[in-house]
């Protein structure tokens, strides 16, 4: 049985974090991460996977981000297999989220 994903826009999904309301998990790769990215986002990798869970408690809402909108469909489907209970995925991605103007913040020195 597949489970149906709940989808959110970017818009939606910044209104969550920042009311507090739910995590956003940043599964891009650390290069893209690193250069652009939603403030307040956590980096989800398999590395980062372990302090993930000490961190969020399993009915804490998560959203999840990728480039376009399709693998966090993948992630959020292991996410609830592993017991989350409250979990989406951001429609476009992080490209929506640059799209609807949101902030972001990068690592990168400005010279």
């Amino acid at each position: 049985m597949t489970t149906e994903i709940a989808t959110v826009t970017a818009q939606q999904a910044w209104q969550q974090v920042q009311d507090n309301q739910a995590v956003l998990l940043d599964i891009r790769d650390l290069k893209n991460f690193s250069y652009r990215r939603p403030p307040q986002a956590f980096h989800l990798t398999n590395q980062s996977y372990g302090v993930f869970l000490d961190r969020y408690d399993y009915d804490f809402p998560i959203v999840v981000m990728c480039y376009h909108g399709v693998s966090s469909l993948n992630v959020a489907h292991f996410l609830i297999e592993q017991g989350f209970d409250h979990v989406a995925s951001v429609q476009g991605g992080f490209e929506g989220w640059l799209r609807a103007g949101l902030p972001y913040e990068s690592d990168l020195q400005s010279e």
